[in-house]
């Protein structure tokens, strides 16, 4: 077992829902541990987000954490389209994050600062929030 923070479509209810994706490929269903932020910029994709951690001048982004079998981590990686040798818009990495007072280190999958270039910041932090903010409004034209 192991922990996974997940900010943008991995949330619940998002596209690629987390529990959903567990139980398409019946792996145990992951357990939600808490809410937590990482110091970081969220930038809107269009159909997801992508998130450049930044400890110094960002703000913070917002996610949840869920306890995973770790037989969950290749179906997230191929989600995110993080295979070995290739490089990808999304990386396999590791944050630590605070979640009821406990330090968890976990998996998560950022973007680098280059592959954000000229996108919209999502100055909320919280995918989830803005794209159905997003959504909801009429569209101009």
């Amino acid at each position: 077992m192991r922990y996974v923070f997940v900010y943008g479509t991995l949330r619940a209810g998002e596209i690629n829902d987390i529990v959903r994706a567990a139980a398409r490929h019946d792996i145990e269903a992951p357990r939600l541990t808490g809410t937590a932020a990482v110091r970081g910029r969220l930038y809107d994709f269009g159909l997801y987000p992508g998130l450049v951690l930044d400890a110094a001048a960002a703000g913070l982004v917002h996610g949840d954490v869920y306890e995973i079998d770790d037989a969950l981590v290749p179906v997230l990686d191929e989600i995110e389209e993080v295979y070995p040798g290739v490089e990808g818009l999304f990386k396999s990495r590791e944050v630590t994050v605070a979640v009821d007072g406990r330090n968890l280190t976990c998996l998560y999958y950022p973007v680098d600062a280059e592959s954000v270039a000229g996108l919209p910041r999502i100055e909320i932090g919280d995918w989830v929030e803005y794209r159905l903010t997003r959504d909801a409004e009429p569209a101009l034209g």
